[in-house]
């Protein structure tokens, strides 16, 4: 015993993890509108009353912080205050927390002016969520995983079962959602994506990474083409411009380092070139091998972040991120119907995406405006196969052996005049696609290529007026492309919006929100590169999408709201499968490709709803955030008759909440409910002919659902601080209550005790397998 004591004493007793209860954070105030930095302006810790003023650059530091978490707020004459909650004060591996303050253009005097904590943008005033550096990082049952953390959003869901990374957001399909990583377009955020669509079971993106994120769900600025659904906007905050730091995660299932600091520093106090780089490694099929299941996902992921400031008004960022997925087979020594069934179907898949980009940022001088132009490239190699014998890989009967790639110019020109925010865009992509394809059960086979040109513009202009209770912004945006047979002819694409907020009272608690807009989405490359004695989809059409939404929002205090929204989506020309006479829209929440098949553009769609919500920042130890959505989601095939898609559930109810003890304990929970999903049953005599294809009857789409989903997982962190360095240690349960996941019946052939089929062959539904597990997991997170 006395050895074991001794140890410890010798370790715990090192300098290096000798306790420490201080904290430094430190930041920059800017202009919201024009990025210049605000000196003089005040950084106060509310709940200590303690504060630092900004130097000449807008930057400030505050010393000897208790390691505990605060609320800061920023002030200076001429702005609204505002209020960052939830901040945590660690040892070490603090980063930089920085604040753009809104300037005010009522006439109120000394009236001081608080901004609204939810934040709101002129160009999508409604139906918009941000979410915080320590949000993400520390959601409950997301294990680092921002994918999963959007699900828990108002009005966003995962695909069936809730396994994948899908998301649907109001009765939208997974494909209509784009997703931008500082201004540049990323085509996915998973690993082993669903080419065509968007989703899969791993996010791809770090946590650490980023400052913030924020979704749009049915208003959308100008100048984000693509999107019918949903806009994502991952902010990546910039390396640390004076010291070096590290921040090494390890979870259930991967592990993750993370690198920052200056370059090029010298003897200078900071530099003005940063960076942040990353690698993230799976050990996920270490743990499947040894379990014995008959699938093994291997990963690595890696993303970065340059940043040089040329002068008061030049900056340069490059920054990239990509991906390596082998999604293999394992033959288990013994397995059941369950797992037989899935060593038959799983496909075997081998993925490479890369995203990389460099973009220049110009402001104008005297507040004026600023121009940015980005440059990108961003690559899916996808070789995804499926076999009648996975285990020796013979009797290839689908094979999707393809490359997309995009090359984008985009240039954005910012310009302040007056009240008026005018944003004009412009954009150019050039674009390849190939694909080796190989379909037995639909006798097609090509291997083809396309290339084409790409472009769009826009405008858009917002202002405040009314003494800052009514903002309005109006858009114009337009795209074009060089394959289609429409293509070129733009008017076709002319896609008006128009939004509002006005406040209905003087301190600005109640406020009506609207927004009514048009949107276009060109079809998936796999659509458009489909060879069959000629490019069969050239007629394809751009997507469209007609959106309303009215919304009231009520601030009960100043951390605190409701919400009561109205929505209503109406779609055009969505593609639909000749072969299956199904919308494409009911699609893509599966390992598969979406789209590779002959289709016609004559499929419509609607969905509609209301959604409440309550979210209460962090305050007095606990935050939380309540939200309903009823919503209906019907789309067309090819007999024009509108039946429920496969993301209508209905009903959605999620909540998520959280609360912090004494001595850095937090305990957080989100639970989630959703109605019963609409699936398309397996065509037990098609699947039989075809095995192991399965083969589903989509005019029965809607007659079967499966049992609601209802799942709640609970984390648990805590947080020790030592000197230079801090150690989270956290304890995720997800199904903390054991409920059954509801699943699609799986079927499989029909087999004696030795694993041989039975002749003559028939396909029969595997018992029910229980799927309500608790799945229990440790992960540790270090900075320094």
């Amino acid at each position: 015993m006395k050895q074991y004591f001794l140890i410890f004493t010798l370790i715990f007793g090192h300098p290096l993890f000798a306790f420490q209860n201080t904290g430094t954070l430190s930041g920059y105030v800017r202009d919201a509108k024009t990025g210049e930095s605000i000196p003089g302006a005040t950084v106060q810790v509310l709940e200590l009353g303690t504060g630092a003023i900004t130097n000449a650059e807008g930057f400030y530091t505050l010393r000897a912080l208790p390691t505990e978490t605060f609320s800061i707020q920023v002030s200076f004459v001429g702005y609204e205050n505002q209020t960052r909650f939830n901040v945590v004060i660690r040892s070490g591996g603090n980063p930089d927390l920085n604040f753009e303050l809104k300037e005010t253009v009522s006439e109120l005097g000394e009236v001081v002016v608080v901004a609204n904590p939810f934040q709101k943008i002129e160009e999508t005033p409604l139906s918009i969520q941000k979410l915080s550096r320590e949000e993400i990082a520390t959601y409950p049952g997301g294990n680092n995983d921002i994918a999963k953390v959007v699900q828990s959003l108002p009005g966003v869901s995962g695909s069936i079962g809730g396994f994948r990374n899908d998301i649907i957001i109001r009765g939208g399909a997974p494909n209509e959602n784009v997703y931008y990583l500082d201004g540049i377009e990323i085509p996915n955020i998973n690993h082993f994506a669903t080419q065509g669509s968007a989703g899969g079971p791993v996010g791809l993106l770090n946590v650490s990474f980023f400052e913030g994120v924020t979704l749009s769900t049915s208003a959308f600025a100008a100048q984000y083409d693509n999107a019918l659904s949903g806009v994502l906007q991952f902010d990546q905050r910039n390396g640390n411009t004076r010291e070096f730091r590290t921040n090494f995660r390890l979870s259930s299932s991967e592990s993750a380092l993370t690198f920052e600091g200056p370059l090029f520093k010298k003897q200078q106090e900071s530099s003005n070139t940063s960076f942040i780089a990353s690698v993230r490694r799976s050990y996920l099929q270490f743990l499947f091998e040894a379990i014995d299941l008959p699938f093994l996902p291997d990963y690595w992921d890696y993303q970065y972040k340059v940043t040089h400031k040329i002068d008061e008004y030049n900056e340069i960022t490059i920054t990239g991120i990509g991906s390596i997925d082998d999604f293999s087979i394992n033959v288990p020594e013994e397995y059941d119907a369950e797992q037989q069934a899935t060593l038959d179907q799983v496909p075997i898949i081998k993925q490479q995406t890369n995203t990389a980009g460099i973009s220049w940022k110009q402001r104008r001088k005297e507040g004026q405006g600023f121009l940015q132009l980005a440059l990108s490239n961003n690559i899916l190699d996808n070789d995804f196969r499926k076999y009648e014998d996975n285990e020796n890989e013979t009797g290839l009967y689908l094979q999707n052996l393809s490359r997309e790639s995009e090359t984008k110019l985009r240039l954005n020109l910012t310009r302040f005049k007056g009240n008026w925010t005018l944003v004009k865009t412009l954009s150019l992509q050039v674009v390849s696609y190939e694909n080796n394809s190989i379909d037995v059960i639909n006798t097609n086979q090509f291997n083809n290529s396309i290339s084409f040109a790409r472009y769009g513009a826009s405008y858009q202009a917002s202002t405040t007026t009314l003494n800052d209770r009514l903002d309005l912004s109006f858009g114009l945006r337009f795209d074009g492309n060089s394959f289609t047979d429409s293509g070129n002819e733009i008017w076709r694409t002319l896609s008006p919006r128009i939004s509002a907020s006005y406040a209905l009272d003087a301190n600005q608690q109640w406020s009506l929100n609207a927004s009514i807009g048009r949107y276009y989405k060109i079809p998936p490359y796999t659509i458009l590169g489909y060879f069959d004695n000629g490019f069969v989809n050239q007629n394809a059409r751009y997507i469209r999408s007609d959106h309303a939404v009215l919304g009231l929002e009520y601030l009960l205090n100043p951390s605190s709201r409701f919400t009561l929204e109205g929505f209503y989506k109406k779609y055009s020309d969505y593609p639909v499968s000749l072969s299956e006479g199904v919308s494409l829209a009911n699609l893509g929440g599966d390992f598969s490709v979406l789209g590779n098949e002959a289709i016609s553009s004559v499929g419509e769609g609607r969905t509609y709803g209301v959604e409440f919500l309550y979210q209460k920042k962090f305050t007095n130890n606990f935050y939380a955030i309540l939200a309903y959505t009823w919503y209906n989601s019907e789309f067309t095939g090819l007999d024009g008759v509108y039946r429920p898609s496969a993301w209508n559930s209905n009903h959605l109810l999620t909540f998520t909440g959280g609360y912090k003890f004494g001595n850095n304990w937090e305990v957080s929970a989100r639970s989630r409910y959703l109605g019963r999903t609409p699936y398309a049953p397996v065509d037990e005599a098609a699947t039989l002919d075809n095995y192991p294809a399965i083969i589903r009857d989509y005019d029965q789409l809607g007659t079967v659902r499966l049992q609601s989903f209802n799942q709640t997982d609970i984390r648990i962190d805590k947080k020790w601080n030592f000197s230079q360095w801090t150690l989270n240690v956290f304890l995720e349960i997800q199904n903390a209550f054991a409920q059954n996941i509801p699943n699609e019946p799986d079927y499989g052939l029909n087999r004696d005790n030795q694993g041989n089929v039975i002749s003559p062959r028939q396909l029969v539904q595997i018992e029910d397998i229980d799927n309500s597990s608790i799945l229990p997991s440790l992960g540790i997170v270090i900075d320094f």
